[in-house]
């Protein structure tokens, strides 16, 4: 095994026994680099990272190299109003909106409920290739954004999962990791849905090993990502994994593709929305900068 820090990737791999495929995400400097843009108090940052890990989760089991993850938790009267992040091509990106005031009301580790309130995850997939959108809504229930996506998994797509996300904050910075598996049907035409069983023995066996990871195993910049594997799967004889994808921050926006955006709109449309210095100044809640495009820029 590699004794090298497994930072800013995440790991895919099956156990084709139990019919069962897996991700581990482990996400440091670029975690960092996400939170560094805004001075969000500890609560969020905590909140944010788990997001981002698990849009690393799910986006990546993406066939569509060019398909997009979007995950947005949302609710009328939380604490937070909003929580967006997406995935696309191993870049992630994210933002949250919330109530300071109200945030500090709930002291130093509020729940999940205490954020949202009663709230809504929900859970786009966009593939490229194809240009077909699956989405799924479902409530935020349980104690962990990772647990509201079994719930969307089991309800959306009667997909047993399990997920577990860890968080650490200490001097060298952020890291924020978790586990997916997904006991997924056979190849084989025939084989049974699982929600139609009354049982499913190899999921459950597998569940069982996966709730055995501890939080301090997944967020250990220096524990490879392959030994959590082996630590929890041993016993389980093949198993396949694939070759680490890397994960980058990407926010989208540039001067080029907003000024397209905006040379769209009629003149005194355009007039409208310039500030005093004949500026059009268009912020971007991602990545937190403003973009001042100049009116003339549009003249001929």
């Amino acid at each position: 095994m590699s004794s090298a820090p497994d930072l800013d990737q995440t790991l895919g791999f099956t156990i084709p026994s139990r019919h069962v495929r897996g991700r581990i995400v482990r996400l440091g400097p670029v975690l960092d680099e996400v939170l560094a843009a805004h001075s969000y108090p500890p609560p969020i940052e905590r909140l944010l990272a788990e997001a981002l890990v698990l849009s690393a989760l799910l986006g990546s089991t993406l066939k569509d190299a060019d398909g997009q993850l979007t995950m947005q938790a949302q609710t009328e009267n939380g604490v937070v109003s909003l929580l967006v992040v997406d995935y696309r091509g191993g870049q992630v990106r994210g933002y949250v909106q919330f109530d300071g005031d109200r945030l500090a009301e709930l002291g130093a580790d509020p729940s999940l409920f205490g954020l949202f309130g009663k709230g809504y995850l929900a859970i786009t997939f966009d593939q490229a290739a194809t240009g077909e959108r699956y989405q799924g809504i479902v409530p935020l229930e349980g104690h962990s954004l990772g647990k509201a996506a079994e719930h969307y998994f089991f309800q959306s797509e009667q997909i047993p999962s399990f997920v577990q996300i860890a968080t650490r904050h200490d001097a060298q910075g952020c890291v924020a990791a978790g586990v997916l598996l997904q006991h997924l049907p056979e190849g084989e035409v025939g084989r049974e849905r699982l929600h139609v069983r009354h049982d499913h023995p190899e999921w459950e066996h597998v569940q069982v090993l996966a709730e055995t990871v501890k939080d301090e195993e997944l967020s250990d910049r220096d524990l490879p990502l392959t030994d959590i594997m082996w630590r929890l799967f041993h016993d389980e004889g093949e198993i396949r994994v694939t070759e680490p994808l890397p994960i980058t921050k990407g926010c989208r926006c540039n001067i080029d593709h907003i000024r397209d955006v905006i040379s769209r709109f009629p003149a005194d449309e355009r007039q409208a929305m310039a500030d005093e210095n004949g500026d059009i100044k268009v912020d971007c809640a991602f990545c937190s900068r403003i973009f001042p495009i100049p009116l003339l820029s549009f003249q001929h």
